[in-house]
């Protein structure tokens, strides 16, 4: 879901800096001419900021399941960082929403983990492969929960 997000972002900032371009040709003052191309490119400049961390979200969102725990960590701009972690053991229940057709098409969901602590559910979006990813959950949680029985 990121390139056609990170094209839309593109379009946004190409066609009024174009739009821009054919206006300052149709004017005759040289300061109306600058300052509309000034604005199509603070435009520009803002609408390729807005894909860059578009594109650094989706990349520092890890979602991870090891043996034992379930690790969430996302990182929004330089300056955020938010990690969450739970035991696999607490995991209560997990469910998986898939909706419209370019969902099912290029199979991505997302997946809702309620845990029995305290803490707020896990609720990861448009990953790829959901029923697997959530058959591996379940398969983990459960032998997370085994091992547990055979420690205590």
């Amino acid at each position: 879901m990121l390139y056609p997000l990170l094209a839309l972002d593109a379009l946004l900032g190409a066609v009024p800096l174009m739009l821009a371009i054919w206006m300052a040709t149709k004017v005759d003052s040289n300061r109306a001419q600058l300052a509309t191309l000034g604005v199509a490119v603070v435009w520009a400049l803002a609408m390729a900021l807005r894909a860059y961390f578009r594109w650094y979200r989706y990349h520092h969102d890890v979602w991870l399941i090891t043996n034992q725990r379930l690790i969430d960590s996302l990182r929004r701009h330089w300056f955020h960082q938010k990690l969450t972690s739970a035991d696999l053991v607490g995991i209560e229940d997990v469910s998986m929403e898939r909706h419209g057709v370019l969902q099912t098409l290029l199979d991505f969901g997302n997946l809702q983990v309620q845990t029995a602590w305290e803490q707020e559910n896990f609720m990861p979006r448009n990953i790829h492969h959901p029923p697997d990813v959530l058959t591996m959950l379940d398969l983990d949680r459960d032998e997370a929960r085994l091992e547990v029985g055979r420690t205590v």
